[in-house]
């Protein structure tokens, strides 16, 4: 076979009909989510039921000639059964917790497709003239069955392939073509600067040596070096080499998403032929007034099944880089919910530009990736001393009694399970609350099975009411509050602590993560390579054993390539502890205006808290009020950001002085060069707020045998501090001063800390 030697196309029975079959309408109204294990186990015991010889989970392949193609069917059916008459049967199950009363047989074209697909490998296989099929519907919550027979000759299933082929066959060309512009143009692409920066060449070649050898990487590498470009570089050159098919670009922020955009638009501009999607969330790139995705409340929503086909080919025919904005011109032009849109563009894009959760929360991550697929595709975590807190957010969660008290008053006389249910979960929480014994917060030493058994019933008696058509938003979060407290509930192990929070209004439960590292290794699990990078991976110990490192993962340290004599570095030794801070204010604000009446020019100033900024700001003003201020305040809308960024400019005449949060928006991501930032003033060591959180990790560690304040604390917090300088030298051309305000920085432990070209610092 092949002998014209045709271009191959390797694809799955599921994703080939859903291309050919999906029509209709996006519909977000609820519907009880089926989880993987309660699908298997429906599977597993229909499958317990079949006569002896019969077999499952049979794995099916068959190479078909059509339309200058080669095309490499792979499958596995749920059921292969032998009849009493010799007849041999195709079964597909599929489960839903949706209930199965109104099923037809051709309710789901997708499903029957799928089943057609596997008769036919079989019996091309097999020589089979006659082959029935049978689709198995089943109720994951009540077992119920539905089955619907049909039997197709040899014939019927051989046009019936033929003809979702040729559906397939513009979509196969488009990627064909593709992929061959893409291959050529990576082997002639070159680096698109005329030199490396010092240190740039060993990056870019330790990420390359990491993709080879299907390695996990631990690269820190300075602010100003070019990580972005060096880093999707070579990765690009892996995939023209075909070491690698796709590539991830995670972050933690929307200004370091923008920054890989850029990178590949400048390999474009180089030549290079690459589609890369970037996934924006739902709420910021919905064209709707509300964000309600079915068909009678959004024109995007409403047939969009029908219309996204079209889109697709449209976008991927004109568009190499396609970002937020691009994305929102074609849904315009093809009327589809550019946030699904986007997703579907994902899946068979060669980059990816998303936050982190959807590679690592396993209540968001993009769940349609084959194994196979992971296997081909790397992962490149920027900023990646972010993810330690993020994924413990991920890995975390949390039930509150308010809901549950406003549940129970306004379903009483309505709906007496859920009433029952809420009032059941509102007691546990009265009676949590009367063993406080005047805490606040505190830790629970066993595992709370009576509340996960109450918020499991509570969400099973939900679900019958939300999917009769309840259109009650707090029932629904609460629904989704309890069912990922149940999910998490299901990872519950000694990595974990149940901490309670209460006072006279509310009461809180959380079960919180306090080792992300074994969650995170298992959903970046598979992937060929990954890539974790940061400026401030220090200690790089910490971050590997935090992030999940194996015992293979490699490590690398690049050197600023910035001289020490581009920055000046002074420590104002004054004590910015909490007790007592109040005696600070004035002394900073006078050293922070004595710095830019000797050296003019325009500044950022870290504070740990927006408390502490506001307290130094209004004593900045008293001492000078006519110096150019600018803030940064809680919850900034984007283009409140970016002003605040756009004040920085070359040529203003006078200073100007930006006051900001360490760990905020601008301490990362932020690319002021040249002469817009003059100076960078960090207040504080950065260390987090004291709490029960930061304690219950400082104890974890400490009975690890590691030094938990540190852990909780110390690394933490100094990770802010060195993220916020590192705004200030971005290139070989940037000059500038850094202060340092805290006696602790003179600290052997915090000297540690400091980067080496810091180290010869003068104290004020």
């Amino acid at each position: 076979m092949n002998e014209l030697n045709l271009p191959h196309y390797h694809i799955s029975v599921r994703p080939l009909v859903e291309y050919v079959f999906r029509s209709g309408s996006i519909d977000s109204r609820f519907q009880a989510p089926t989880s993987l294990s309660e699908g298997t186990r429906a599977h597993q015991k229909i499958q317990k039921t079949y006569n002896e010889g019969d077999q499952k989970e049979v794995p099916l392949k068959l190479s078909i000639e059509h339309g200058g193609f080669l095309f490499e069917l792979e499958g596995r059916c749920d059921g292969l059964l032998f009849g009493e008459k010799g007849n041999i049967i195709i079964d597909e199950i599929k489960s839903t917790a949706a209930g199965i009363e109104g099923i037809l047989i051709d309710s789901y074209p997708v499903h029957l497709a799928q089943a057609k697909c596997y008769a036919y490998m079989f019996s091309m296989d097999k020589g089979i003239k006659e082959i029935s099929i049978q689709l198995t519907y089943v109720d994951s919550k009540t077992d119920d069955l539905k089955r619907f027979h049909q039997t197709f000759s040899f014939q019927q299933l051989e046009s019936f392939i033929k003809e979702i082929l040729e559906d397939f066959l513009p979509f196969a060309r488009m990627l064909s073509e593709h992929k061959n512009l893409c291959r050529q143009s990576i082997k002639d692409l070159v680096f698109p600067f005329k030199t490396y920066r010092k240190g740039q060449k060993k990056l870019a070649a330790s990420v390359y040596d990491a993709i080879k050898g299907k390695k996990e990487l631990f690269l820190r590498a300075p602010t100003g070096i070019g990580k972005t470009i060096s880093t999707i570089f070579p990765s690009v050159k892996a995939v023209g080499e075909e070491e690698i098919d796709h590539l991830f670009y995670l972050t933690a922020k929307t200004i370091t998403r923008q920054t890989a955009e850029e990178s590949f638009q400048l390999l474009e501009k180089e030549g290079l032929h690459f589609k890369t999607v970037t996934l924006t969330a739902k709420d910021k790139v919905c064209l709707n007034d509300t964000t309600s995705c079915q068909k009678d409340m959004c024109p995007f929503a409403d047939g969009y099944y029908d219309r996204i086909n079209g889109a697709i080919l449209d976008i991927y025919k004109n568009k190499n880089n396609i970002t937020r904005g691009t994305i929102e011109e074609y849904s315009k032009k093809h009327r589809v919910c550019p946030f699904e849109f986007s997703l579907d563009l994902a899946y068979i894009a060669d980059a990816v530009i998303c936050d982190y959760n959807y590679i690592f929360d396993p209540r968001i991550s993009l769940k349609r990736f084959s194994e196979e697929y992971k296997k081909r595709s790397l992962l490149l975590i920027d900023e990646a001393h972010n993810l330690v807190d993020r994924a413990r957010g991920m890995f975390s969660g949390s039930l509150m009694k308010s809901p549950f008290l406003n549940i129970k008053r306004s379903y009483k006389g309505k709906n007496q399970r859920i009433f029952e249910s809420a009032k059941n979960i509102n007691q546990y929480f009265i009676d949590l609350k009367k063993e406080a014994d005047n805490r606040k917060e505190w830790i629970l030493s066993e595992f709370p099975d009576n509340l996960f058994k109450l918020a499991a019933e509570f969400n099973s008696r939900t679900e019958e009411e939300l999917a009769s058509g309840s259109t009650d938003t707090e029932l629904l979060d609460a629904y989704f509050m309890t069912l990922a407290f149940v999910k998490t509930a299901a990872l519950f192990d000694d990595h974990y602590a149940i901490m309670i929070q209460a006072d006279r209004k509310e009461a809180t439960i959380k079960l919180f993560c306090l080792d992300p590292s074994l969650l995170l290794s298992k959903m970046g699990k598979n992937y060929h390579s990954k890539v974790y990078f940061s400026a401030t991976f220090t200690p790089m110990n910490y971050f590997k054993e935090m992030l999940g490192a194996n015992n293979e993962a490699m490590e690398v340290s690049i050197d600023s390539p910035f001289a020490s004599s581009q920055t000046e570095v002074f420590i104002y030794p004054i004590s910015t502890r909490y007790k007592g801070r109040e005696k600070s204010y004035n002394p900073i604000a006078k050293t922070i205006n004595d710095l830019i009446t000797v050296r003019p020019g325009n500044y950022l100033v870290f504070f740990p808290s927006y408390q502490y900024l506001m307290e130094t700001f209004e004593a900045f003003k008293e001492i000078d009020a006519m110096t150019e201020t600018i803030i940064q305040s809680r919850g900034m809308a984007e283009s409140e950001r970016e002003a605040f960024l756009a004040s920085f400019q070359e040529e203003n005449k006078n200073s100007l002085v930006g006051f900001a949060v360490l760990g905020g928006v601008f301490s990362e991501g932020v690319d002021l060069k040249g002469e817009r930032l003059n100076g960078v003033v960090c207040v504080g060591v950065g260390l987090p707020q004291v709490g029960l959180e930061r304690n219950i990790i400082k104890d974890y560690y400490r009975a690890q045998g590691s030094n938990g304040f540190d852990y909780s604390y110390v690394y933490p917090g100094m990770n802010k501090v060195l993220q916020a300088a590192g705004r200030l030298i971005r290139s070989e051309d940037d000059y500038g001063t850094i202060v340092l305000m805290d006696d602790r920085f003179l600290e052997n432990k915090y000297q540690k800390l400091l980067p080496q070209e810091w180290k010869d610092f003068r104290i004020i």
